[in-house]
């Protein structure tokens, strides 16, 4: 596969001299050579490299232009903080590679905004300004090599390569069998974010303290009004979830070596104690009620207050699994001795909220447009509870979805019959019948048919765990990482098949520049004949690009050369 990019021919050999010109697999390459060198320096306890090679990789061209290339692709990037500058132009975005020092770095505070919570109240959020959390992002780049090697195996929060979907499998493996542990202690940290202290952040943390004492100490402005931060991560930094990884790691190691030398070895296989932890949800399992009051409780509340953290006594329960608990927006309880993995109801009711939201504002749309905003909320929260038990709830969701639409089809033609109101906005779709769907014209004059997303119809597909021990940025395991980043990747695009083929067939790289192409970085399906020039919509006439790439394709003179056949 090759791409010809349009160089500035007065520019030095290998140095690009503006945003459109710059080598991203090389940039990739660069950076990525780096990681791996601090994270096997990490591996051998060699705390003088680690530091060493982390102050080399925040000050290369590569990690500065790998960050700047982040903030401004990822959904914050239209999100202005209190200085209302966005780097939404390449020239700026150029300049911004330059900016990115260490020397006179001073972070701006933090623009607080207020989001809605599932249960009615509002969770805080911190704003950082485009430098800032450019400064966060290249930061990161040095810090991921080292929290990753000392990472729980079953901590799957923001961390490469994992997700709420492993937590959940993990937690199978925990509590299906027959034999498993059958009390499980659901915990909740008390504002974990907005609590962690900082002098404890700032000795543990394996970074640049003078940076990261600035990041904590830079405060937040609500309505106009500075107020200073004392304690906490502000949710909203790129850099947070992974200071709160760093705060919570040892969780699993810790208590588990703690039991080992009160209670011995054995003993403690029969209790059955093990940890699963998202970001700062956890829960613990074992054998009894009375070793996890007794033992595991009160060893965790003393681990957390020594990171200035403490347990919500309203919300951290000891429970049977006969009872069953909610964990990430699924119900895990045992019928009969069978473990069966449900939508909790709680999840299933926010859903439902959203999608009777999104139908009551648009009350006057084309159901055209109805369908291009209810499809992509349908097809997400589907995708979510494909893996586990979620068939019967999928279809009496689908049921009362119906019943949203059916009183949005009568309102607007209250004076019509109900028979009328069927055959105008509903169908029968092979073996489908009252699909909401209408004829639409596509963009090449022809007709079409856009229908609402089957909830029904999702099939139901069992997740595939990432290995416990998976470290990112061992070069051992990179084989594994790949195929297990493009099966999970393919899984996503499961509802459009032309995209596996043309993901199949670009190996999973961008077109352009040749490098990964991941849920983080998103991908835009390009047409190497314009449509509007006479360009088919056949796989032969399209690619698959990284979204800065389709800009530089469109904008920047870039040229995409189909690849040849794989023999």
């Amino acid at each position: 596969m090759e791409a010809f990019i349009r160089k500035d021919k007065s520019a030095p050999s290998g140095v690009p001299q503006s945003w459109g010109a710059i080598n991203w697999r090389r940039v990739e390459r660069n950076v990525r050579e780096m990681q791996i060198r601090i994270a096997k320096a990490t591996q051998e306890g060699d705390w003088r490299r680690v530091k060493a090679l982390q102050r080399s990789l925040t000050r290369s061209f590569s990690a500065k232009a790998s960050a700047v290339r982040r903030v401004t692709e990822n959904r914050g990037r239209k999100t202005a903080g209190v200085d209302r500058v966005l780097w939404d132009e390449p020239e700026t975005r150029w300049e911004a590679i330059g900016q990115l020092k260490r020397r006179g770095y001073r972070p701006l505070p933090l623009r607080r905004v207020y989001i809605p919570k599932a249960n009615g109240k509002e969770r805080p959020l911190g704003i950082p300004t485009m430098l800032d959390r450019a400064m966060q992002a290249l930061y990161l780049l040095a810090l991921e090599p080292v929290s990753e090697g000392m990472s729980d195996p079953n901590s799957y929060g923001f961390r490469i390569n994992r997700s709420t979907h492993d937590a959940m499998a993990q937690l199978f493996v925990n509590l299906s069998r027959k034999v498993s542990a059958s009390w499980i202690l659901e915990a909740d940290i008390k504002g974990c974010f907005d609590n962690i202290d900082h002098e404890w952040l700032e000795r543990n943390v394996p970074m640049d303290k003078a940076i990261l004492r600035k990041w904590l100490k830079a405060g937040v402005v609500f309505q106009g009004q500075f107020q200073a931060t004392d304690a906490g991560t502000p949710q909203g930094g790129i850099i947070s979830p992974t200071l709160a990884n760093v705060a919570l790691n040892g969780l699993e190691r810790d208590l588990t070596e703690s039991l080992r030398a009160k209670l011995g070895v054995n003993q403690v296989r029969k209790l059955k104690v093990n940890v699963v932890r998202y970001a700062d949800d956890f829960v613990i399992t074992g054998s009894t009620p009375e070793v996890l009051e007794h033992e595991v409780k009160p060893w965790v509340e003393q681990f957390l207050a020594v990171r200035g953290l403490t347990l919500s006594t309203e919300k951290t329960r000891i429970v049977n699994i006969a009872t069953g608990f909610d964990f990430l927006g699924w119900n895990f309880r045992k019928y009969s001795g069978t473990l069966l993995i449900k939508p909790s109801r709680k999840n299933v009711n926010a859903f439902y909220g959203k999608v009777k939201e999104i139908v009551s504002r648009h009350k006057t749309a084309k159901q055209e447009k109805l369908i291009d905003l209810l499809n992509p909320v349908l097809r997400g929260w589907a995708l979510y509870h494909q893996p586990v038990a979620a068939k019967l709830t999928f279809t009496r969701v689908e049921h009362d979805v119906f019943g949203a639409l059916w009183k949005w089809a009568k309102r607007r033609h209250s004076k019509k019959s109900a028979e009328w109101v069927r055959k105008k906005y509903f169908a029968s779709v092979g073996t489908r019948n009252w699909v909401f769907g209408t004829a639409v014209r596509q963009k090449d004059g022809s007709k079409g048919w856009k229908d609402l997303y089957s909830l029904s119809s999702t099939p139901i597909q069992r997740h595939k765990k990432v290995r416990g021990d998976y470290h990112p940025f061992d070069p051992e395991q990179e084989l594994y990482g790949e195929t297990l980043r493009q099966e999970r990747l393919l899984n996503s695009m499961s509802h459009r098949k032309q995209w596996i083929k043309l993901y199949m067939s670009q190996r999973g790289l961008c077109a352009v520049c040749q490098c990964k192409m991941t849920k983080e970085t998103g991908w835009h399906d390009h047409h190497i004949e314009q449509r509007v020039h006479g360009g088919s919509d056949a796989l032969g006439n399209r690619v698959l690009l990284h979204p800065i790439c389709h800009v530089q394709v469109h904008h920047h003179g870039v040229t995409v050369v189909k690849p040849a056949p794989s023999i």
